[in-house]
């Protein structure tokens, strides 16, 4: 009994060593988290949507991710050491496999960002380099560059804050060069503002569906905050700087996104800029300098945020497979490690495969975005639903309590925009639903297996290895 106190005496003396980050440091983790992807190569899809007013999504995805955003802060100050989705869903409704399939969603959210972040990677590769535009050929890169991250993944990769800070000011600068540019094409009358105000919608949408599809889009460039909830045991007194620092680092995003897409409207008429597919921002980096080099690094400045994006993404992926599979709620298999590097290779291979798949047979960066945002929503609905439930959970000490009509909103808003009423493409849905039933498939497996083989219960007995610690956007 006596060592046992003193091992958690240790842990908790450890887990205080572990408390460095202030208020700076965790503004640009959570920034970093949020930046990504997304506004990187899905403006054009947004603004085949809504037209001119691509600001407009934007906004609101904003307005539904701050909101949920509330709930993750009552329930990351009042379990400050469990983060994560399928940990608040285990707390709240004590269903087993419930738990399992939310991990496994957050595990698939992050394979198919990865796959967004891979396919943007060999567009702008395609743009730096010169090279004439070709469906097989990005293809081609794309599997390149997943390939790569497979490799770096098997050989092992240590994470640091200085790291996410240094990748953090690669992505800022490139969505300040655009609103840099913004600034000199008025300057130089090559913008018009008054585009931003037009509202044009496909023909067979309405005004509200139109809207509500291309908020279901832009929302993927507003995922990754839910993440940062899982730095609380490494911050500095964490229920009173969480809630400051976590609604800074998402007014920020908000505020520049708003600003870019303002921008690239301005600059781009929509009608070309709806055509740049994967590198819109380039595109308005061209014809609002023209004179200036913006346009010959800006490709490069996106592969570096796009990548960051795809590798911190398969590295959660294959860490939460390999934590599920060590809590036996997944088959054994995905527990392996390779016996030198200790990387998890069968989980690292796992979601590679599935990534590559999606890179071949899906392809298009929308439709992968669009699922990352899709598995997400429905995340966050059951993250809002569960904080709700946990009010009946009290613990002794003081933590940050959401209004309790916020996490009701946002509840109500991200179940909306995860269903088809919202004009969303039913190919989403059908990859989503592939990506859940191959979970399902392997919850079963697992249950069989326990049962049959290791006469154990198949259930959750240590929630931290349902914690993911990547970024999807």
């Amino acid at each position: 009994m006596a060592d046992l106190r003193s091992t958690e005496q240790m842990a908790e003396h450890k887990d205080e060593l572990k408390r460095v980050l202030g208020p700076g440091l965790l503004l640009l983790f959570i920034i970093g988290d949020i930046l990504g992807t997304g506004i990187y190569a899905l403006t054009g899809t947004v603004a085949k949507e809504v037209g001119g007013m691509v600001w407009l999504p934007f906004l609101l995805a904003f307005t539904v991710a701050v909101m949920t955003a509330f709930a993750y802060l009552e329930l990351v100050t009042k379990y400050p050491q469990a983060g994560g989705a399928a940990v608040y869903t285990n707390k709240a409704f004590k269903i087993g496999f419930l738990t399992f399939m939310v991990a496994f969603t957050v595990m698939a959210s992050g394979i198919t960002s990865a796959s967004t972040a891979s396919r943007a990677f060999a567009e702008n590769f395609m743009k730096g380099f010169g090279l004439e535009s070709s469906g097989g050929l990005v293809t081609v890169i794309a599997l390149s560059f997943i390939a790569l991250v497979t490799a770096v993944n098997l050989w092992g990769v240590g994470e640091s804050v200085k790291a996410n800070i240094a990748l953090t000011v690669i992505e800022l600068s490139g969505l300040l060069i655009v609103i840099l540019v913004g600034v000199i094409a008025m300057a130089n009358g090559r913008a018009d503002f008054s585009r931003t105000m037009v509202f044009e919608t496909p023909e067979d949408k309405s005004v509200f569906l139109a809207v509500s599809a291309a908020t279901s889009v832009a929302f993927f460039a507003m995922v990754g905050f839910e993440d940062s909830v899982n730095m609380a045991e490494e911050t500095k007194n964490p229920s009173q700087i969480f809630p400051r620092i976590m609604l800074t680092g998402l007014m920020i995003t908000g505020v520049i996104y708003v600003l870019v897409s303002l921008t690239a409207v301005a600059i781009v008429p929509v009608g070309e800029l709806t055509k740049t597919g994967a590198t819109p921002l380039l595109t308005v980096v061209q014809m609002g300098a023209p004179g200036l080099p913006f346009g010959a690094i800006f490709p490069f400045i996106s592969m570096f945020a796009v990548a960051n994006t795809a590798l911190i993404n398969m590295l959660m992926a294959s860490r939460l497979l390999y934590g599920m599979a060590k809590q036996s709620i997944l088959p054994p298999v995905f527990g392996k490690v390779l016996r030198g590097r200790r990387t998890p290779w069968f989980a690292i291979l796992f979601t590679s495969a599935l990534a590559a798949i999606l890179i071949t047979f899906v392809g298009q960066v929308s439709q992968l975005g669009g699922t990352t945002a899709l598995l997400l929503l429905a995340v966050f609905t059951l993250t809002n639903v569960a904080v709700l439930v946990l009010r009946r959970d009290k613990v002794d000490h003081d933590h940050f309590r959401t209004p309790t009509w916020i996490p009701v909103v946002a509840g109500i808003c991200t179940f909306y925009l995860v269903g088809p009423w919202t004009g969303r493409p039913l190919e989403q849905f059908s990859i989503a639903l592939i990506l859940l039933a191959i979970g399902a498939v392997l919850g079963v497996v697992t249950y069989f297996i326990n049962k049959a083989i290791r006469n154990r219960p198949t259930a959750i007995t240590h929630e931290e290895y349902l914690q993911s610690d990547g970024t999807r956007n």
